[in-house]
């Protein structure tokens, strides 16, 4: 595998497929980063790829895959956007893009006439070593709060 150069047809269709595939929804994806960061993101994560990539050792970028460039790339993408957005929930949803958000509508399994809540507000605490999303819920029929919260992953 040759490692990734700057302006070469490879690394342009890494970057663009791996940028269209994040900054677009997709039905159980979600894009975790806003509008206002993307094209300083664009700009920010390619360098900092390349220049990880120019930093490598002879021998590790013999070593090196697709797969790891392709992760790498993400890695950097995430780190690069964290430093960018303004607020803790959004740097919540880019460090756990997958969890519920601010606005989602989430439904209470447990209890028979499948009620749906919307999560309006969210937070990270830590008991112990822990640390849990809590969701702030408001029950759509009835209007009554309620809280919840799962673990993270590490």
């Amino acid at each position: 595998m040759n490692v990734l150069l700057p302006n070469t047809v490879e690394s342009s269709e890494l970057v663009e497929q791996t940028f269209h595939f994040w900054f677009t929804d997709n039905e159980h994806i979600r894009s975790p980063f806003p509008e206002y960061i993307r094209p300083m993101l664009k700009e920010k994560a390619v360098d900092g790829f390349f220049k990880w990539v120019s930093n490598l050792n002879p021998k590790a970028k013999e070593e090196v895959n697709d797969e790891m460039i392709a992760e790498k790339f993400e890695e950097v993408i995430f780190e690069t956007a964290m430093n960018l957005v303004h607020t803790e929930d959004e740097k919540i949803t880019i460090k756990y893009p997958f969890l519920p958000r601010i606005d989602d509508e989430i439904s209470n399994n447990e209890t028979q006439d499948k009620q749906f809540s919307k999560v309006i507000d969210r937070m990270i605490v830590k008991e112990g070593d822990v640390n849990y999303l809590k969701l702030k819920l408001e029950n759509i029929s009835d209007k009554a709060l309620w809280e919840t919260k799962f673990e993270l992953p590490l």
